[in-house]
């Protein structure tokens, strides 16, 4: 079975997009964990659902027919960085303005797990809704999303790129009112071990960075900058904590 784990081909238009997205999500989805400003809900597999996933959503996209049953996945704690708009522009004299936004969640460690990001060139009457997930995903399952309890859409990967894979989906204004009225975006997929994932992005803060002004990219890097000190500080807190709790001397030696 393929997995993502390698840059897609894409058409001369897609892949300037798909560049001018990747610079983008390194801002959004590959910040300091830190950055995250309230704890997430577990994700977890469809048999064990996060609290956060809406009621009687449906599982995520099944492994193909005869695939051993899969091992029921353990449960992850996630933390995430608020939703985030940034509107970038390509320096030849007739680019037009890109604005992204996004929102991740990612483990204590830092590494991203999900990210979500909507995609809106200047002039241009589709949007998109981008979604990106971890590198090492089931290639032909493609994702699902869910926002709330709205029917489900599914869509295959496009590209990869080092920070993940990416599936687009249309961002019809149906969807983006729908989620700046949901509660949360529910991103499905299939791991490279045939384990489903349902992994929840809450949509709480989702209307007010999407309808407000973008963020100054200055003020982004100084908060950066701030949480990225409260990041190592929390790791060094860690390590403290684990070195307290080892027995005193260390493991004895062997006779």
């Amino acid at each position: 079975m393929k997995s993502c784990n390698l840059v897609a081909s894409a058409k001369p238009r897609g892949r300037a997009l798909a560049v001018v997205t990747a610079a983008a999500l390194a801002s959004l989805t590959m910040a300091p964990s830190a950055f995250a400003q309230q704890p997430a809900p577990k994700a977890a597999a469809p048999k064990a659902a996060p609290k956060a996933a809406p009621k009687g959503a449906p599982a995520a996209p099944a492994p193909a027919a005869g695939a051993q049953q899969p091992p029921e996945q353990q449960q992850v704690q996630l933390i995430y960085a608020p939703w985030t708009k940034f509107c970038l522009k390509g320096q030849d004299a007739n680019a037009k303005q890109v604005c992204f936004t996004g929102k991740d969640g990612r483990i204590e460690s830092g590494q991203p797990v999900i990210a979500a990001v909507i995609i809106e060139p200047e002039g241009e009457p589709k949007k998109i809704l981008r979604v990106t997930l971890p590198l090492g995903m089931q290639l032909v399952h493609g994702t699902r999303i869910i926002v709330d309890n709205n029917p489900p859409q599914q869509a295959p990967y496009v590209i990869c790129f080092a920070n993940g894979c990416m599936s687009d989906y249309e961002a019809t204004p149906e969807m983006i009112e729908h989620m700046k009225k949901g509660q949360n975006l529910i991103v499905q997929a299939i791991n490279s071990n045939g384990a489903p994932l349902t992994l929840p992005l809450p949509l709480a803060e989702f209307a007010k960075a999407y309808d407000g002004p973008p963020t100054d990219p200055k003020q982004f890097e100084e908060t950066q900058k701030k949480l990225q000190e409260e990041l190592q500080k929390r790791a060094e807190e860690q390590r403290k904590k684990l070195e307290a709790q080892a027995p005193a001397g260390g493991t004895p030696a062997a006779k």
